[in-house]
Parts: structure tokens; C-alpha cells; sequence
């Protein structure tokens, strides 16, 4: 019950302005990065393939460009599916003390400044995820071709995992010694998963996905105050 509750005071300030400018930053980062993605799959295939190739009874054929071309877009369609889960998560990431501070001033005004990691640890700890989701998802990928049917119940449960130990981790961090924030998770880690899977399953959903890690900070700030107070 009080999952809901949490969920339904995140969904009420999403209208908060710092809510909508952490949406806007992590919308043109993200676009930014999946371009940047594009532009260097393109590149690195243009720089494999030769400029042209002679064929038997045909002759040089000089149309390598736009297969490359082709073949990158072909390869990001599909990387998208596996890559826009962190990408949008990580860059949130970024902004997470944003959102947290938000939900404190509303719901918590009578708390003391948190000490929160510091612009440095807050893009280390966003980088280290990002690198820590995209290897479990490439790993992931071979269970997705061997048994397609539960690639999506494994995408689910790999990232919910992921994402709900490091956000409730950095979440609680603002607040806890890296220690004690690991030993709460610990203690509610059942919960934690839980949460993280109700997080990842509309993460799937194009643009959707840049808005629910925000309001998945949201709730985790939420349940972070109701598991530190039990």
C-alpha cells in the first residue's frame, strides 16, 4: 500500500519545475548520446568495409557507403531496445540529488540538509551504472537469442534488479554512509527488486522511459524515509 501512496505523491509533482527541468536536461543528453552512438556504429562500419568491391562478371561495385549506412541504422534499432534502458537512466542519474531535494522540500521540509556525494562521485557513480547495465545486458543478450520467449521476463528482471539496488543506493546516500545505505538495501532488498521491476517494465516504452526514472527517484526518495524510519 504504501507503494502506491509513494507513487501517487511522485505522479502529483511531476509538474514541479525542477521535476521538468531534470526531464528536459536528461531528454537532449540522451538524444545527444544515442546520436553520438549512431554516428560512431556508422563510422566504425564505413572504416571496415573498403570503398568498393570487384565482383566476378560484375566489376567494382561502389555502394559500400550506404550499406554501411543501412546496416547502422539496421544495428541501432536494435542496440536502442538494450541501450536506452541505462542511457536514460544513467543520464537521470545525473540529476538524481535534483529530484530527491525536490521531494524532500515538499514532503520533508523538516529534515537537515543532506550531505548528498558531490557533482565528482554523483557522474562517477552514473558512469560506473551505465557500464555495470550495458555489460549485464549484453550478457543478457545471448539468453535473449537462445529462449526469445523470456527475453522479456529476463530484461525485467536483470534490470529491475539493477536499477532498484542503485538508485535506492543513491538515494540513500544523500543521507547514509555508503556502509549503512548497503546495509539498509540489504535489509529491504526483496522490496528494492520489486520496485526496480515496476520501474523497468514501462522503461521499455520510448520517451516514456525518460520519465519514469524521475519519478522512480521519486518514489525510491519516498520508501528510502518509510524503511529508514522502521
Amino acid at each position: 500500500m504504501g507503494v502506491v501512496v509513494d507513487l501517487g505523491k511522485a505522479l502529483a509533482q511531476l509538474g514541479d519545475p525542477r521535476f521538468l527541468r531534470v526531464l528536459l536536461k536528461a531528454l537532449g543528453l540522451t538524444v545527444a548520446a544515442l546520436a553520438a552512438v549512431f554516428w560512431a556504429v556508422v563510422l566504425g562500419l564505413g572504416w571496415l568495409l573498403p570503398d568498393t568491391v570487384s565482383l566476378p562478371w560484375i566489376g567494382p561495385v561502389a555502394f559500400l557507403d550506404n550499406l554501411a549506412f543501412w546496416a547502422g541504422v539496421g544495428l541501432m534499432l536494435l542496440l536502442s531496445v538494450v541501450l536506452m534502458v541505462p542511457a536514460a537512466a544513467a543520464v537521470v542519474g545525473f540529476f538524481l540529488d535534483d529530484i530527491a531535494a525536490a521531494v524532500e522540500a515538499r514532503y520533508y521540509p523538516g529534515l537537515p540538509p543532506a550531505t548528498g556525494l558531490g557533482v565528482g562521485q554523483a557522474a562517477a557513480d552514473a558512469l560506473r551504472f551505465f557500464g555495470l547495465v550495458v555489460a549485464a545486458n549484453l550478457v543478457a543478450l545471448v539468453i535473449y537469442f537462445l529462449v526469445p520467449p523470456l527475453a522479456p521476463f529476463v530484461f525485467w528482471l536483470v534490470n529491475g534488479f539493477l536499477l532498484g539496488r542503485e538508485y535506492f543506493q543513491l538515494v540513500a546516500m544523500r543521507r547514509l554512509e555508503r556502509p549503512a545505505a548497503a546495509a539498509l538495501g540489504r535489509r529491504h532488498s526483496a522490496r528494492i527488486w520489486v520496485l526496480g521491476v515496476l520501474m523497468v517494465v514501462p522503461m521499455s516504452v520510448p520517451l516514456l522511459n525518460l520519465l519514469v526514472p524521475i519519478v522512480g527517484v521519486a518514489v525510491f526518495t519516498h520508501q528510502f524515509h518509510r524503511m529508514a524510519r522502521s
